[in-house]
């Protein structure tokens, strides 16, 4: 299948830089999302230096240990092994701002959520750590294949707490995992086979903050994918979103 794809951030109509970073390589099927930690020093730096590290692991021809454990594993399944790819590109894009943070007194406790998406032999592969998000929309309904890092998805997971109630809550950005400032993380990740008119979506929780799942769906099913992009972030700075907005739309043809 060929896949379309969009991208695009805006710093919004308060802080003066953009913390969120993205890059979209459709030639080698990587898609890479990365919001900065917000009031935390240098999280444009932290969002850069996780897409870059995932970018050139995932390029890289050699595979890790990691994914050479999982080769030695009878049978082999390859998304098994993309999958691992992921976690290992993650995990050394910590490693890589940890580093960093410790030797730059201006960016310490610097972080970043991430999602990865990865499109090749008519499967697409996640894997993301924080609450930037990725959705899949199919045949008119949109699904969301992640689950938020964060105290207040926990407390929905619990029961404590509801989906609607949770949107209001001052606290429900604060993270349990993140790509640096957390160290070792351990990413969820996942793998749909791709169907002709696959949208996949990929945004931070600027997006997501002002538009509920329903007005992202709405938006979704009465726009063309070039124009996707630019809908969805102007539709949240219209809905009165604050932070930087970011998203990236794949479309398989």
């Amino acid at each position: 299948m060929d896949i379309e794809a969009y991208g695009r951030t805006d710093p919004g109509p308060v802080r003066e830089n953009n913390e969120d970073m993205f890059l979209i390589d459709i030639e080698h099927g990587i898609y890479v999302l990365a919001d900065g930690m917000g009031g935390h020093a240098k999280g444009e730096v932290a969002s850069q230096m996780a897409v870059d590290a995932v970018h050139e692991i995932l390029m890289g021809e050699e595979d890790p240990d990691e994914t050479r454990l999982v080769r030695d594993i009878e049978p082999v399944d390859p998304a098994d092994v993309l999958r691992e790819r992921l976690r290992y590109a993650m995990n050394q894009a910590s490693v890589r701002i940890r580093r960093e943070s410790e030797i730059r007194p201006d960016a310490r406790n610097m972080g970043t959520t991430v999602v990865i998406l990865v499109i090749e032999d008519g499967q697409a592969h996640l894997a993301h750590v924080g609450d930037s998000r990725a959705y899949l929309f199919r045949r008119g309904r949109l699904t969301r294949l992640t689950r938020d890092h964060t105290v207040v998805q926990q407390e929905i997971d619990a029961g404590r707490l509801t989906e609607e109630l949770a949107r209001l809550v001052p606290h429900k950005h604060i993270l349990t995992q993140s790509v640096g400032f957390h160290g070792p993380v351990e990413p969820d990740t996942t793998t749909r086979v791709l169907e002709e008119n696959d949208i996949f979506l990929v945004c931070s929780d600027g997006l997501t903050d002002p538009l509920d799942d329903d007005r992202i769906a709405q938006i979704m099913g009465s726009h063309p994918i070039d124009q996707l992009s630019d809908v969805l972030v102007d539709e949240a700075l219209k809905a009165g979103g604050e932070d930087n907005v970011t998203v990236i739309v794949a479309q398989a043809r």
